[in-house]
């Protein structure tokens, strides 16, 4: 005899359990990213003067100290308080989200991205010229790149790279990859998994 309430106990455990492994993921992602943008920015308040330009690879990289009041790479100047308001807004939906994340690589992406609006919306909350319009402090010059931009810009970028990819190959949060092939379609009552393909190496405990 089966008991039940032990299978429904166990059942139940597994994706608590995951849930708080991506959690933990996402936030040490994000806790990284912030804290590199962070660190690197008081390095150059801390160490040039603003407008100061440094050779750091010839031409081909350079350190150039502004200050951003528009978007990333210096785009929409003159309209911080919306880019604040954005940005909150982003935070504000990725942490709805995190519960329903069971992928490693959609917790590294949602990380990297947290960790980067983050960054960005704390210069925008306690950078000058005051709270809620601060301006973001960009100092990364790459030659041949049109726009100054900073650790968060790279993060941000790099996170929604991943996401698009993810999105792309059809793997959602829960790290599943589903297919729209019409044989997968028509073989669904024949094998419910034909139209889910598990990615074994995304989910922690898959079989090999």
């Amino acid at each position: 005899m089966t008991d039940d309430s032990a299978t429904t106990h166990s059942e139940a455990a597994v994706p608590r359990s995951t849930t708080w492994r991506m959690l933990g993921l996402v936030l040490g992602t994000a806790v990284v990213a912030w804290v590199v943008d962070f660190l690197s920015k008081e390095w150059v308040l801390a160490s040039m003067a603003e407008g100061e330009q440094r050779q750091v690879l010839g031409e081909v990289l350079q350190w150039h100290f502004v200050r951003n009041p528009g978007a990333a790479f210096s785009l929409a100047e003159g309209s911080t308080w919306i880019f604040t308001i954005l940005a909150s807004a982003v935070v504000i939906f990725i942490v709805t989200q995190l519960r329903r994340i069971r992928s490693l690589r959609w917790a590294a992406a949602i990380g990297g991205l947290l960790g980067g609006v983050l960054g960005n919306l704390t210069d925008r909350l306690t950078r000058e010229p005051g709270f809620f319009v601060g301006h973001v402090i960009d100092f990364i010059q790459v030659w041949g790149f049109p726009a100054i931009f900073n650790v968060a810009d790279i993060f941000v970028v790099g996170s929604m790279i991943g996401v698009v990819l993810l999105v792309l190959a059809n793997v959602g949060l829960d790290g599943i990859r589903r297919t729209d092939e019409p044989k997968a379609a028509a073989s669904k009552d024949a094998d419910p998994d034909a139209t889910q393909t598990l990615d074994r190496d995304d989910r922690p405990g898959g079989r090999t």
